[in-house]
């Protein structure tokens, strides 16, 4: 069966657990560049284009997060990946708390990088609403010029700046739309941190606005067993402004998952 998402499957067979990258929006599986050149070399890594995003069919409309996670879980059913890490930042967060939700029983590490487990606000509602029919009107360009040095700090490398910039402009309006309608109506995943019973690792940049470091405080919190990582001079996608340190972070934590599924 041909699957619906494009995606990278790097990594030789390893007895190590697979990891599985879920990007933000409006971004690709690109975004993971960094961790999966320096993850392969030991264990499988599999980083899919979410439905709208990059190389993926696009299906206008509205996009669930729900519908998101079936389309991960399909994916992840036809390449034969049963266990797993899983990581998402910023939306992708949120989509891999859906994917907890709907089959948890095989994500044995939880990785929340810049990210929210509350249910939208009613002012954050109209906002995406507005935001979903401007991108259909104008494109991404100008909204890419706009938040560019909030996706990334001001100060981060002009190459890494590009990338965003890139992806972002390339993004199909349809796709980025539907995602904006779905995720405005998302459920709240407050109550399901506390039943989250695998090693959990939130990471958030320094100078993240969009999910600041309060807000990564609040999920370390509420999950039963978890590490935090603030990653310095960073923004909202510490993975690409500070590869180093992000990758530190999240090899430490795959250390410890794996040690804990030893002993399961």
């Amino acid at each position: 069966m041909t699957p619906f998402l494009a995606y990278e499957d790097k990594g030789a067979d390893s007895p190590l657990l697979p990891l599985v990258l879920i990007h933000g929006h409006p971004f690709d599986r690109t975004m993971w560049a960094p961790q999966v050149a320096a993850f392969a070399a030991e264990r499988r890594v599999v980083a899919p284009d979410l439905r709208g995003y990059g190389a993926s069919p696009v299906t206008p409309g509205r996009t669930p997060l729900s519908r998101f996670a079936e389309d991960v879980e399909d994916l992840l059913d036809t390449l034969g990946v049963d266990r797993f890490v899983l990581a998402g930042l910023s939306m992708g967060g949120q989509i891999a708390l859906e994917c907890y939700a709907r089959f948890g029983d095989r994500v044995r590490g939880l990785v929340l990088a810049d990210t929210s487990a509350a249910p939208e606000t009613s002012a954050g509602k109209a906002a995406r609403a507005a935001m979903a029919d401007r991108l259909l009107a104008e494109g991404l360009r100008g909204y890419a010029d706009e938040v560019l040095e909030k996706m990334v700090a001001p100060y981060a490398d002009p190459q890494v700046k590009a990338h965003v910039h890139r992806m972002m402009t390339a993004t199909s309006p349809e796709g980025a739309a539907a995602a904006l309608r779905g995720r405005a109506d998302r459920p709240d995943y407050r109550p399901l941190l506390a039943e989250v019973t695998v090693p959990a690792l939130v990471v958030v940049g320094e100078d993240d606005t969009y999910t600041p470091v309060a807000e990564a405080r609040s999920l370390h919190a509420a999950l039963p067993d978890a590490t935090l990582a603030v990653i310095p001079r960073t923004a909202h996608l510490p993975n690409l402004e500070s590869p180093a340190a992000f990758d530190e972070a999240l090899a430490a934590f795959l250390t410890r998952v794996e040690a804990a599924d030893r002993d399961r």
